[in-house]
């Protein structure tokens, strides 16, 4: 057992685990006013091994520097507060997050509605495109390690197998260090990754695992495999499941990796082309994604940060999906739409529309310069790639063709790009927008007086009275987003 306060700072409160590698502590920052609880993880590395000390010392350093990037760029990962090392043994210290796990809930309250399983997948799979966009593998996605966060019901992702890696780290047969080790666990890991050769889609194989287990309560072990193909048996432990639904989880749990979804995009967009999917509740979308690379061979780097071997070919599928779903009980309407793509080739021209949606904050969005032309309300003429034909219109109450238009942004992620160049007063209006697309008034009397001059807005809700969940995961993100540049930059009109 540990003292009771580590680094003169954590006072332990309690154990919360323990493995071969160390244990995990419940404490308390005695360093902060408000003392807030946090997860302190106790590594403890091979000591009798000079290489292999110094080996898991240097990645600890590299693998703290990535877990700080991925907790600050999305709230469901946990953000890395310290890390530090005493005695020859090396600690994490991390945000705690209250709620219970997946397995938890399941023990709890049963299995899961399929609506409730497409909710958690539409998120998680949002994180995942983040996370491996950083080159990072998470390798040990599984029920105990989603967290479903007390306090807003959103999927926290938590224990990333990266970091045990170098806690793991064994020697070869020529005497020197290898990371080419099985992390994970049995069952939700793929053949691959049981190999110790994860790519991307082992985390996808995993989440589908993860999946199987919400929907029938069934553990991986206890589910029978096909002797030929080596593919799960699942669909008679779950009944009257849309069949699309068991097409991308069956996808996901391929026993070869080209046969699964290639990226958490493309299985994301299969789930979007449901025909009722559930929408997400307010997840994570990276604001500006790195292309995956297209590596046709290993790269020379620790498995947990390879790059992907596969082509970002994803599913294309039929454009804007008008979503509809219930969400904290109240039933809402949104649209999940794919990312603006580049045309290419032949495009076609196609009328596109978009219903008022709802939101909580005083964060709305739309151009400064906006004006009254009744030509703004006319469905506007996009251009797509012609193999992507759109099937679907939906209405959009901001015009498509507007320079003051930001209707987008409940359509895709924003970026630097978007808002580089872009005045206090711009930004207000801006990320008021997308809380104006769903009808909500404001306190400001100036911002209140901008949105009743627009020809799309039509005020329904109170700011006392705007429902909490009327945003999509994206136009969530957004608000976020802009509100952290106008941070970063102090660029703010209105009073926050």
């Amino acid at each position: 057992m540990v003292t009771n306060l580590l680094n003169d700072r954590y006072q332990v409160i309690r154990t919360l685990g323990a493995g071969g590698f160390g244990e995990t502590f419940l404490a308390e920052d005695t360093y902060m006013p408000s003392r807030r609880l946090c997860v302190v993880k106790q590594l403890r590395p091979i000591q009798n091994n000079t290489q292999i000390y110094q080996l898991v010392q240097e990645r600890f350093q590299r693998e703290a520097a990535i877990l700080e990037t991925l907790g600050g760029a999305t709230d469901q990962i946990p953000s890395l507060y310290a890390y530090f090392s005493t005695e020859g043994q090396f600690y994490l210290v991390q945000e705690w997050i209250e709620g219970d796990t997946l397995t938890a809930k399941v023990q709890k309250q049963g299995i899961f509605t399929e609506s409730a399983v497409q909710e958690i997948l539409v998120n998680l799979l949002l994180i995942l495109e983040y996370v491996h966009s950083q080159y990072i593998i998470h390798r040990d996605i599984k029920p105990d390690n989603i967290i479903i966060r007390k306090r807003d019901q959103k999927p926290v992702l938590i224990d990333f197998g990266a970091v045990r890696e170098s806690m793991g780290t064994i020697v070869n047969s020529q005497g020197l260090p290898t990371s080419s080790i099985v992390i994970g666990t049995p069952g939700f890991m793929s053949s691959e990754q049981a190999a110790g050769r994860p790519v991307y889609s082992s985390d996808l194989y995993s989440l589908g695992m993860t999946a199987i287990y919400l929907l029938t309560g069934k553990q991986p072990q206890e589910l029978a495999t096909d002797s030929h193909t080596a593919e799960v048996i699942w669909h008679n432990h779950a009944r009257n499941l849309h069949p699309l639904m068991v097409e991308i989880i069956d996808k996901a749990i391929s026993y070869h990796p080209r046969d699964r979804f290639p990226t958490a995009r493309g299985m994301l967009e299969a789930l979007q082309s449901l025909a009722s999917p559930i929408a997400p509740t307010q997840g994570y979308i990276p604001p500006t994604l790195p292309p995956t690379p297209n590596t046709p061979s290993r790269p020379t780097v620790p498995v947990d940060i390879q790059k992907s071997h596969h082509n970002q070919k994803g599913i294309l599928i039929g454009g804007l999906i008008a979503i509809g779903g219930l969400i904290a009980g109240g039933v809402i309407n949104q649209v999940f739409t794919k990312s603006p793509q580049t045309a290419t080739n032949t495009d076609v021209s196609v009328s596109v529309k978009r219903s008022p949606v709802v939101d909580t904050t005083d964060s709305p969005t739309i151009n400064a310069n906006s004006t009254n032309n009744p030509e703004d309300n006319k469905p506007a003429q996009i251009k797509i790639p012609a193999d992507e034909s759109i099937t679907n219109s939906v209405t959009s109450p901001v015009t498509q063709n507007s320079d003051n238009n930001y209707s987008w942004l409940s359509e895709r992620p924003v970026t630097d790009a978007d808002l580089a160049g872009k005045t206090g007063y711009e930004l207000d209006i801006m990320r008021n927008t997308i809380f104006a697309i769903h009808g909500r008034q404001f306190k400001t009397t100036e911002l209140q007086e901008y949105f009743n001059q627009q020809s799309w807005y039509i005020p329904k809700y109170s700011p006392d009275e705007f429902p909490n969940n009327a945003l999509s995961a994206l136009e969530q993100v957004n608000v976020d987003y802009i509100n952290k540049y106008q941070d970063r930059y102090n660029l703010r009109h209105f009073s926050k």
